[in-house]
């Protein structure tokens, strides 16, 4: 069995172990993160039937996914780096699920760029859960006003994103964005990435971002 096949069958039936003690009936879905790894790293999880891939440049990933897309048309791309507003008419052409809404400017751009193809993604609101200066993301106070010109915009809201501080135990921020989620109505939820996305899947997060718990470490 392929290497990268395998780590995505252990971290499945890890999560499946440890959610048996909650519960939790649906199990989260896998974004496998692709980004900075050659499309021979990522066919072998394509052939086993993966469906869900993150990628963080758009760039990139219109040079790896593009073709690949048009001959298999179950693979669902997600968006999970910063997206600057100039790049968003190839996103929305490429993904089908940007996790980094960051700005009513960039909501409005999304908005404009699928009107003009005719095409309606889904996107994740990023909260700046830990209030980081340096990072991305709406700050909690602000989650309702965003939520709302969002809707006004008519976009299809799937939940609420977050990246927890590094080096701080991410438990109270995912419990967090759960209630925040659940208090704004929406039925998925993205956080947990390679580190921490079993006590994420324990917080009923729907869509873990994982990277180098699949590919192995990047160059």
């Amino acid at each position: 069995m392929n290497s990268v096949v395998k780590n995505l069958l252990d971290i499945q039936n890890n999560i499946k172990d440890q959610l048996k003690q909650t519960s939790i009936i649906n199990l989260p879905k896998i974004i496998a993160v692709s980004k900075t790894f050659e499309m021979n790293k990522i066919l072998p999880l394509i052939e086993h039937g993966h469906i869900d891939f993150g990628e963080n440049k758009v760039q990139e990933a219109v040079e790896k996914w593009t073709e690949i897309k048009k001959n298999n048309t179950k693979i669902r791309l997600h968006m999970i780096g910063k997206l600057q507003t100039n790049k968003v008419r190839f996103a929305v052409k490429l993904f089908d699920y940007i996790h980094s809404v960051d700005s009513e400017k960039l909501a409005k751009k999304i908005s404009e760029e699928q009107l003009k193809i005719n095409k309606k993604i889904k996107i994740f609101i990023q909260v700046n859960i830990g209030e980081e200066e340096q990072k991305s993301g709406i700050n909690k106070r602000d989650i309702n006003k965003i939520v709302s010109y969002c809707k006004d915009l008519h976009l299809d809201i799937a939940g609420l994103m977050c990246i927890p501080p590094v080096d701080v135990d991410p438990e109270n921020h995912f419990d967090e964005v759960k209630s925040l989620n659940y208090n704004l109505g929406f039925v998925e939820l993205s956080m947990g990435m390679s580190s921490d996305y079993i006590l994420a899947a324990k917080y009923l997060s729907t869509y873990l971002r994982i990277g180098s718990g699949i590919f192995g470490p990047r160059s």
